[in-house]
């Protein structure tokens, strides 16, 4: 079991088996491309379509956590004194968010009634690295008391 969202998505695009690290929060420094990078709970808000009577203490209270999932590539390698070859993975971006839209994240701590992909940005090469963001919605209980990671 994941103790946070981060690691629910970690353990389920490990479990994917495409070839490429996953970290919460930042890669390893030197951590050469492709990887992937999870960020977590930017942010987490109240899921205003269905949550309890606040008069309850026992009421389920539903949030909406954003996620940035970032796949870090490099984009092409040198073959000679002229000429380069493209090395981005084109397609993996989108499997990843096909692979996370519509699953419930089994490995996390809570209850998950839904996880949205929202958009897939790609962002200019760099440094002769390309990036693709991909914003999730994870749709799930807060959580009533503290996960201990194991």
């Amino acid at each position: 079991m994941a103790a946070s969202t981060a690691g629910a998505i970690k353990a389920r695009l490990e479990s994917l088996a495409f070839g490429v690290p996953v970290f919460r929060d930042g890669a390893r420094e030197g951590q050469a491309p492709p990887f992937i990078v999870v960020q977590e709970g930017m942010p987490a808000g109240l899921d205003r379509a269905g949550n309890g009577d606040f008069g309850d203490p026992d009421a389920e209270i539903n949030i909406v956590e954003t996620v940035t999932v970032d796949l870090v590539q490099q984009a092409r390698v040198k073959i000679g004194p002229k000429a380069t070859r493209v090395t981005e993975r084109y397609g993996l971006a989108e499997a990843i968010a096909h692979a996370l839209h519509g699953c419930r994240l089994p490995a996390h701590p809570a209850k998950v009634t839904a996880v949205r992909v929202d958009d897939i940005d790609r962002i200019p090469i760099e440094d002769n690295q390309v990036r693709h963001s991909i914003t999730v919605h994870v749709h799930r209980e807060l959580l009533r008391e503290e996960v201990i990671p194991g």
